[in-house]
């Protein structure tokens, strides 16, 4: 079905119509001119994110149920990057005419899986029409107690830096999803140049994904790691800093030094990097640490804890220790496996660059 067929406000009464609210904050949703929450007793978190096609997703090998469920997730990450708890959501699209109803819902299918996983009730949004292709901005709103938010700006000299899971795999995935795309295109403009190529005609054609099935999880369907900041909360541990692995982590831990006013010392043999990623890096000739330190999409959480929680930040699963907070004049750096230090230079995404 073309969307002009339903309009923008039968797009949206089919889109969210049968929303059910689970926060006893949303007071009213979808529907009204504005979406009301009351939060009473909690500082109110706000993040918002904007996808570009062409720039931040690719339709070739993205499906849309997908890249709905990892739009809403980068944004719940945010939210946990402060130490709070996501609660609403508003989604805005802009659609070209090359989109269908049912493409939209699957986009919806996935946007509420991910809001389902962690209790975020979906409260309103925009649609509009695109020259370009599709753009998405999602807004998410979380709360926390005044006490519990966690900034950037908090490291401390001797603090510990940690890191969840591993680094690496998405920029991976993303790499091997890239290598394929540019096999398909040059099977089709090799059957082009015979021309002899038309839709019946072009060869089927099966991607090499095989035994990398990791790598297209981190880049295809990214999870916020709200599961680590439930297990800090019941270690007792308060980080002093924090924030999400968007940019890769060299970018993310310049960061909170520069707001910090601190230096860092992490060390490569400690820096957490699955075996996909490695075999993976070692097959396109591309240093594995330099994968995990620029990467980027990993959605892993890098935060710093006071020394004095050692023993349990030791106790944690899936959390790693990879270094330490030092005083702002001794730089970032980094402790190769063979001893040798180099200072970090953030090489990480960068959304304007041209």
């Amino acid at each position: 079905m073309e969307i002009a067929e339903l309009g923008e406000f039968g797009l949206i009464e089919r889109l969210t119509g049968q929303l059910e609210y689970k926060n006893k904050s949303t007071i009213k949703g979808v529907g009204d001119d504005c979406a009301v929450m009351h939060y009473p007793d909690k500082e109110v978190l706000v993040t918002t994110d904007m996808l570009m096609e062409g720039v931040h997703f690719d339709l070739t090998y993205t499906d849309l149920k997908h890249l709905g469920y990892k739009a809403a997730m980068v944004n719940i990450s945010d939210i946990f990057a402060m130490n709070g708890t996501p609660k609403q959501m508003t989604v805005s699209l802009a659609l070209s005419k090359r989109f269908t109803v049912e493409d939209i819902e699957l986009f919806y299918q996935g946007l509420q899986l991910a809001c389902n996983k962690w209790g975020v009730d979906i409260v309103g949004g925009d649609t509009t029409s695109s020259y370009t292709g599709l753009a998405i901005s999602i807004t998410c709103i979380g709360e926390a107690d005044k006490e519990d938010i966690v900034y950037r700006n908090g490291a401390k000299n001797t603090d510990l830096i940690c890191v969840s899971g591993d680094l690496g795999a998405a920029y991976m995935g993303l790499q091997l999803l890239e290598r394929e795309k540019a096999v398909y295109y040059q099977m089709v403009n090799e059957q082009r140049k015979k021309k002899t190529a038309n839709s019946d005609n072009i060869p089927p054609f099966q991607p090499d994904f095989s035994g990398k099935e990791y790598l297209l999880q981190r880049q295809l369907h990214a999870e916020a790691r709200g599961d680590i900041i439930q297990s800090l909360r019941n270690a007792g541990i308060r980080p002093t800093a924090m924030m999400d692995i968007s940019d890769g982590l060299s970018s993310e831990l310049m960061h909170i030094c520069k707001q910090s006013n601190t230096g860092c010392r992490i060390y490569e043999k400690e820096i957490p990097i699955d075996y996909q990623t490695a075999v993976m890096a070692e097959e396109m000739n591309m240093n594995v640490t330099t994968c995990a330190l620029n990467g980027g999409e990993d959605y892993e959480l890098l935060f710093t804890v006071p020394i004095g929680d050692l023993d349990k930040v030791r106790s944690l699963q899936d959390v790693h220790l990879i270094g330490h907070i030092t005083e702002e004049k001794y730089g970032l750096t980094l402790v190769t496996r063979d001893n040798q230090e180099f200072e970090l230079k953030a090489q990480g995404w960068n959304p304007l660059k041209s």
